[in-house]
């Protein structure tokens, strides 16, 4: 698949190289063209602007801070997006933004597809099986033409689509985030809040 991805940080990164390393053609088009070429050459990816990777892409990748994740997407009607921002806080571990992910669809016109979001983008760089189990991936969209390509997506790192409902469900996910990062910063382990039922 062609996957454009948008930004050139951590997520760019992780993810980036996760799908090239599974066989799928990156351009990264981040907003500094210099950072963009490196990462691209590190990650075994081509480099162009962000428009040219919302115009490559079968999917594209959201992997900017959210206040700009609309302004740098832009108007792009009917593609394929993947959001894996976080409109969190920083120190006070509350949503800066809530219903950002429904703001990107409404704004750009695209089927945005929340996900990659929950867990830390170290995480993405390491083994993706946790005990035995391969890491599961929560999405929120409404489009079940989007949700089937990214769920291809996931699979095609080795982990597991988890069904999180419509884009509007995206906002709880972002909230989970926020207050598992609050807690993991506290010392909290988060999966013991999560205890498989007997």
């Amino acid at each position: 698949m062609r996957i454009g991805v948008l930004g050139s940080g951590g997520m760019a990164d992780a993810l980036g190289g996760r799908w090239v390393g599974a066989g799928h053609e990156v351009l990264i088009g981040g907003r500094s063209a210099m950072r963009s070429a490196e990462l691209a050459a590190r990650i075994g990816a081509s480099a162009g602007t962000p428009a040219d990777a919302v115009a490559f892409g079968e999917a594209v990748l959201v992997a900017v801070p959210a206040a700009v994740a609309a302004d740098v997407l832009g108007h792009a009607p009917g593609q394929v997006v993947v959001d894996c921002t976080n409109s969190v806080v920083p120190g006070r571990f509350v949503l800066d933004e809530p219903r950002a992910a429904a703001r990107l669809a409404a704004r750009s016109g695209a089927h945005v597809v929340k996900a990659f979001n929950l867990c830390h983008v170290d995480v993405w760089r390491g083994p993706l099986v946790f005990e035995g189990r391969p890491l599961g991936v929560p999405l929120c969209g409404d489009s079940e033409d989007a949700l089937a390509v990214v769920r291809e997506l996931v699979r095609s790192i080795g982990c597991v689509p988890v069904d999180g409902g419509p884009l509007e469900r995206a906002e709880l996910l972002e909230a989970t985030t926020a207050f598992a990062i609050g807690l993991w910063v506290g010392g909290a382990d988060v999966r013991s809040l999560f205890p498989t039922v007997p």
